[in-house]
C-alpha cells in the first residue's frame, strides 16, 4: 500500500499531494520545480501515517471478524451450561408433571444438555410468564406457557408481561377441564350440583387454578347455562387446589383430564364430567358435560415458549429437540402412563402461534360481554 500511493505521488496522480523543501503543492509543475519528496522527513511522516491507518484498519477489523466468529461458535456450540425451565404454576402440578416428565427427552435430543425445571407460582401465572418474557433470549431460559391464563391475564388486567414478548416453540399437551369431588362425596353427577347450588345459592364452593384460568372461565359458563351461583376459590396452582378438595377445604375441584384420572386411579376422588366434544378414550367412563345437559368446552395447552428474540439457528435448535421429545416413543407411553397421564397433542411454532391468536380474539370477546375479573 504505501509504494502504490508512493508511486502515486511520484507520477502526479490526480489525487496527490507533493511535498517538498518548498512545502505542500497539488500542482505537478510546481512540485517538479522545487523537488519532490527531497525532504526524506516529510515523505517518512506520509509513510508512517499510512501504515497507522492500515494497522488501525487491519486490527479493527480482525477484532470484528474475531467477535463475529466467537459469537458464531457459542451458538453452534449451544447449550454449553443448564438450561432453565420455568413452570409458572406449583410442583407436582399438570405442568410441572409435563415439563418433568419431558426434561430428558429434550436432554436427549439436544446434545446431551442439562435442563433445570423451576417453579414460580402465583397470580395464576403471571408470576411464571414474566419470567420467560423477561429473560434474556439466549436460549437458557424457557418455560412452559399455559391456555387460558398466558392469553386471559393481559386481557383482565396490566399485566407483568404480553402474550406477544412470548415466542411459542412446540405445544405438547392439550388437556380438558374435569370437575372432581372426593370420593365420599354427596355430588354423583352435574346434576346434583346443580340441584343444590340452585336450592342453596353462593354454598358450593369451586377451586381454580387462579382468577381468568381455564377452571375459573368454565366455572363461569357452568354458571351462565344452568342459572346458577357458586363461591370461587383461586388458588396458585393445581397442586394446591387438588389438596384443598382432598382436605375438604372446597367441595368441587376445577381441574384438567391428567390430574382427574391420576386422583381417580387411587379412588381418591370421582370425575363428575370431562369438557370436551367426545368423551375421552383413556376414561371412556366419565361422560362429557355435554352429555349431561351443559355444553362446556374448555382445555388446558401446555407448550413450551421462550422470551422473544433468539437467534435463529438456537430457536431451530429448541424446536426440533422438543418436538423430537415430544414425540419420542419412549416419553408418550410415560405421559400416556395411568400415574402421569398428560393428553399429548404436538403442535409446530405456527400452529401453537395461531391457536393462541384465535384464543385471544375469543376472549378478548368474552371479556367484553362477560368479564371474569370485577
Amino acid at each position: 500500500m504505501t509504494i502504490d500511493l508512493y508511486e502515486n505521488f511520484r507520477k502526479g496522480g490526480p489525487a496527490c499531494v507533493r511535498i517538498g523543501t518548498g512545502g505542500i503543492s497539488r500542482d505537478p509543475a510546481a512540485s517538479a520545480a522545487k523537488g519532490v519528496f527531497r525532504n526524506n522527513a516529510g515523505k517518512k511522516g506520509i509513510q508512517m501515517i499510512i501504515r497507522s491507518k492500515f494497522l488501525a484498519l487491519a486490527t479493527g477489523t480482525l477484532a470484528l471478524a474475531m467477535s463475529t466468529t466467537a459469537l458464531s461458535t457459542a451458538q453452534a456450540a449451544y447449550p454449553e451450561k443448564a438450561i432453565t425451565v420455568v413452570v409458572a404454576y406449583d410442583a407436582g402440578g399438570s405442568t410441572d408433571v409435563t415439563a418433568r416428565l419431558l426434561a430428558p427427552f429434550i436432554e436427549r435430543h439436544l446434545g446431551g444438555a442439562r435442563i433445570e425445571v423451576v417453579n414460580k407460582p402465583g397470580a395464576g401465572g403471571e408470576i411464571g410468564f414474566a419470567a420467560i418474557a423477561d429473560a434474556t433470549p439466549d436460549g437458557y431460559s424457557i418455560g412452559f406457557c399455559n391456555t387460558p391464563n398466558m392469553v386471559s391475564i393481559p386481557i383482565e388486567r396490566q399485566a407483568r408481561f404480553s402474550a406477544d414478548r412470548l415466542d411459542p416453540l412446540v405445544n405438547v399437551v392439550d388437556d380438558p377441564g374435569v370437575w372432581s369431588v372426593p370420593g365420599d362425596s354427596a355430588f354423583k353427577t352435574l346434576k346434583d350440583v346443580v340441584e343444590h347450588a340452585k336450592a342453596n345459592p353462593n354454598t358450593v364452593t369451586v377451586g381454580t387454578t387462579g382468577v381468568g384460568s381455564d377452571d375459573q372461565l368454565a366455572m363461569l359458563l357452568v354458571q351462565r347455562q344452568a342459572g346458577v351461583q357458586f363461591t370461587h376459590v383461586p388458588f396458585s396452582g393445581s397442586a394446591a387446589n387438588y389438596k384443598a378438595m382432598l382436605a375438604k377445604k372446597i367441595q368441587i375441584s376445577g381441574q384438567n383430564l391428567g390430574e382427574g384420572l391420576r386422583g381417580q386411579a387411587s379412588d381418591q376422588i370421582r370425575v363428575l364430567g370431562v369438557m370436551s366434544k367426545e368423551r375421552w378414550k383413556a376414561a371412556p367412563d366419565i361422560p362429557t358435560f355435554a352429555e349431561q345437559g351443559y355444553p362446556v368446552l374448555m382445555a388446558s395447552l401446555r407448550g413450551v415458549c421462550a422470551p422473544k428474540g433468539l437467534p435463529a439457528d438456537i430457536r431451530a435448535k429448541l424446536v426440533d429437540a422438543v418436538t423430537k421429545a415430544a414425540t419420542d416413543p419412549e416419553f408418550i407411553a410415560k405421559a400416556e402412563a395411568k400415574e402421569t397421564f398428560q393428553p399429548l397433542r404436538v403442535l409446530s411454532p405456527d400452529a401453537f402461534a395461531a391457536e393462541l391468536k384465535q384464543l385471544d380474539t375469543e376472549l378478548k370477546s368474552l371479556w367484553q360481554s362477560s368479564p371474569w375479573l370485577k
